[in-house]
C-alpha cells in the first residue's frame, strides 16, 4: 500500500516534468534566450530522474526474499545517484551552450510572452516540489526527498533566469543572458554533488543522522535511570528503512519474560522517535563481564583492519 502511495507521487513528478519541458521549451523558442534554454534542459533532467525514481520505488517496495533478507530499500539510492549524475551532465551542457552564446551574442525576441510562460512552468514545479517534499518526509523516502529538493532548486534557478532575462530585455546587456546560464550550471553542479554524496553514504551504510542518534540516546537514558545499560548500538539507513541493533543489559536475576517485556517496550519507544525502523536487540546480564566481551572484540577487529 505504501509503495503505491509513493509511486503516485513519482507520477506527479513525471507529469510536472513533461508539462514544464513543454512550457520552458516554448519560452526558449519565443525568446531565443540561452538562460531559458538552460532552464528547459534542467527539466529534462527532472523527467529522467522522475522516471528512474518510479522504477526504483517499485523495486524498493518488493518484499524481502531468500536472497535479500533485508529487503530492497537500497534501490532508492540508485535513483538519487542517477539523478545526481544527470544533473552534472545537464550542468556541463548548459555551461557549454552559455560559453558559445557569450562568444556569439544574440538579441532576444518576444521576451514578455516567454517570461510569462516560464513563470507558469515555475509555479507548477513549486507545487510539485512541495508535495514531494511533504511525502518524502512523511514516508522517509530519500527518492522523493531528492526529487523534491531538485525541483526546488529548479524553481529558484527559474526565478534567477526570469529576473536575468527581464534585465536583458530592459537594459540590452546581451552578455547577462549567458552569464546567468553559467551561474545556473554552477548551482545545479552543487545540487548534483549533494545527491551523489548522500547516495554514496547510504550505500556505504553510514549511521543515522545525528538528530536521530540523539533521539535514540534520549530513550536509552530514561532506561539507564532504571538500572539498565546498553552497548553495541549500530545504525544504518537503507532507503526509507532504518536498521538498528542494540545490546540490552538487565539484572541477571530477571526472568526471561521480564527481560523480554522490557526489551519490547524499549523497541516501541525507539520506533516512536525513529519511524520506519527495524530493530534487533540482544539481551545480556549486566553483572557478567562476558556481556562486554563482544564490544572489546569489535574494537580489536576495527584496530586490526586499520593496521592492515
Amino acid at each position: 500500500m505504501m509503495t503505491g502511495n509513493l509511486k503516485r507521487y513519482a507520477w506527479l513528478s513525471i507529469s510536472a516534468a513533461i508539462v514544464t519541458i513543454l512550457l520552458k521549451g516554448i519560452a526558449w523558442w519565443l525568446t531565443g534566450s540561452v538562460g531559458l534554454l538552460s532552464d528547459a534542459l534542467e527539466s529534462f533532467v527532472n523527467l529522467a530522474g522522475a522516471l528512474m525514481a518510479l522504477a526504483m520505488l517499485s523495486l524498493a517496495g518488493t518484499p524481502a526474499d531468500d536472497r535479500h533478507a533485508y529487503g530492497h530499500g537500497k534501490a532508492e539510492y540508485f535513483s538519487s545517484a542517477f539523478e545526481g549524475f544527470l544533473i552534472l551532465v545537464a550542468a556541463f551542457s548548459i555551461g557549454y551552450t552559455a560559453i558559445v552564446r557569450m562568444l556569439h551574442p544574440q538579441a532576444l525576441e518576444d521576451v514578455g510572452a516567454g517570461l510569462l510562460v516560464s513563470v507558469v512552468a515555475s509555479l507548477i514545479n513549486l507545487f510539485a516540489a512541495r508535495e514531494l517534499l511533504k511525502a518524502g518526509r512523511e514516508f522517509n523516502s530519500i527518492t522523493l526527498e531528492a526529487d523534491a529538493k531538485h525541483l526546488m532548486t529548479d524553481v529558484w534557478t527559474s526565478v534567477g533566469v526570469i529576473i536575468a532575462v527581464g534585465l536583458v530585455w530592459v537594459s540590452g546587456w546581451l552578455w547577462l543572458d549567458p552569464l546567468i546560464a553559467l551561474l545556473v550550471a554552477l548551482n545545479i553542479v552543487w545540487t548534483g554533488w549533494q545527491l551523489l554524496h548522500r547516495s554514496a553514504s547510504g550505500l556505504m551504510d553510514e549511521a543515522l543522522p545525528e538528530d536521530q542518534l540523539e533521539a535514540i540516546e534520549s530513550v536509552l537514558a530514561n532506561y539507564r535511570k532504571q538500572g539498565l545499560d546498553f552497548h553495541a548500538l549500530r545504525t544504518r539507513q537503507a532507503g526509507r528503512q532504518a536498521f538498528i541493533t542494540l545490546h540490552v543489559l538487565v539484572p541477571g536475576e530477571w526472568t526471561v519474560q521480564r527481560g523480554h517485556d522490557v526489551v519490547e517496550q524499549i523497541e516501541t519507544d525507539i520506533r516512536t522517535v525513529v519511524p520506519f525502523s527495524n530493530l534487533t536487540t540482544h539481551l545480556e546480564p549486566i553483572e557478567d563481564p562476558l556481556s562486554l566481551i563482544d564490544e572489546a572484540l569489535e574494537r580489536n577487529e576495527a584496530t586490526n583492519v586499520l593496521k592492515a
